[in-house]
């Protein structure tokens, strides 16, 4: 994470609302790739226009909210998604700060595959396949 983070989240939870809303982090790559960047692009998009931050990104939630919405349920993949779908994205607010994530399954999975086999299995998640099938295709 950058510098800053501790800042953000200070910042975040010092607000009122902090019991009534989940901070998500911008996600980056620690790769000097320029895919890395244009990776980072697409998934500061998808959550903009979207409100689906994952949880490599890191997603800061109080234990208060979390129990009002039942938690992570036991999926085998996608229990980030159910959980940022079940806040909203009138709970949901960007933090402003990176949360660094290892670029290695990117790297090893490319750059374009890995994140359209992503979007594939998020497809299939809100067209309402089951998880367990979603699971298997992502390997």
């Amino acid at each position: 994470m950058e510098s800053a983070w501790a800042e953000a989240v200070a910042g975040f939870l010092a607000r009122p609302e902090a019991e009534t809303r989940a901070g998500y982090f911008d996600f980056a790559l620690d790769d000097p790739n320029p895919a890395a960047r244009r990776l980072e692009r697409i998934v500061a998009w998808r959550c903009r226009v979207l409100a689906l931050p994952y949880g490599d990104q890191g997603l800061l939630i109080s234990r208060a909210l979390y129990n009002i919405i039942g938690g992570f349920a036991p999926l085998p993949l996608m229990e980030d998604v159910d959980l940022v779908r079940r806040l909203g994205r009138h709970r949901l607010a960007r933090l402003g700060v990176r949360c660094l994530t290892s670029a290695t399954r990117y790297r090893r999975g490319g750059y374009w595959r890995r994140p359209l086999r992503n979007l594939f299995c998020l497809s299939l998640y809100l067209a309402g396949a089951s998880p367990r099938h979603i699971a298997r295709i992502y390997g």
